[in-house]
């Protein structure tokens, strides 16, 4: 019963998701253009290209991963869903858990994938492409847990686009600096074991107590 709950609000948020295409695009999108305009504002100087490209593709991914953050409950707040979820026997913090999932499997691991295909315009090798992914694999989804934190402390306060931001941010620098770091590091033939220890360290933290925090964060703006 728990479980199956679990997998109904991930199927359920995944056809909304694919109803409202231009939403889910939207992220994904970003992350293309901002992909693909720094090496032709940049120049053809492969080394340039090659130093640049772990913060350019990171920022992306992180800029497109906030896109998303504020329709993560603000459609279910609307309508009441959030309330039945509140209701229902099953543990809040396991249907909370189920969106954050769906919500990185709509924008965050589109990202995963395109990556490698955006990297190869910087000129990036193998060894620093499968790197990237593998950062990415990792840290996306810290960013779609703790911005969900973000987005539940935020829910219905007016202005809060720019508050999410201004809260968010702050948190998702350390992502931001191990998950590039890792890709220069294998850029540089330093090895990236440590920034990937360092990010699946973030990542197990964040499973446990983001859909927790964020379920005590919504019971709080549905009181």
């Amino acid at each position: 019963m728990t479980w199956q709950a679990f997998w109904s609000v991930v199927r359920r948020d995944l056809l909304l998701s694919w109803r409202r295409k231009s939403e889910g695009l939207s992220a994904v999108f970003f992350f293309v253009v901002v992909a693909a305009l720094f090496p032709l504002g940049i120049g053809p100087e492969l080394n340039v290209l090659r130093s640049i490209a772990p913060g350019v593709l990171w920022v992306g991914a992180l800029l497109s991963a906030m896109l998303a953050l504020q329709r993560l409950f603000e459609a279910d707040y609307r309508d009441g869903t959030l309330e039945q979820m509140a209701l229902s026997p099953v543990l809040m913090p396991l249907l909370i858990g189920a969106k954050m999932l769906a919500h990185w499997l709509i924008s965050g691991l589109p990202l995963v994938l395109l990556a490698p295909i955006l990297g190869l315009q910087f000129d990036l090798s193998g060894d620093a492409l499968f790197t990237l992914t593998l950062s990415l694999l990792l840290g996306t989804p810290v960013l779609s847990l703790v911005g969900g934190v973000g987005a539940a402390l935020t829910l219905g306060v007016r202005g809060g686009g720019v508050l999410l931001s201004l809260l968010v941010l702050p948190l998702f620098v350390p992502v931001l600096v191990f998950g590039a770091g890792a890709v220069q590091a294998q850029l540089n033939g330093l090895g990236a074991q440590a920034h990937l220890s360092i990010l699946t360290a973030m990542l197990l933290p964040a499973l446990f107590f983001g859909p927790l925090a964020s379920a005590v964060a919504l019971r709080i703006a549905l009181e």
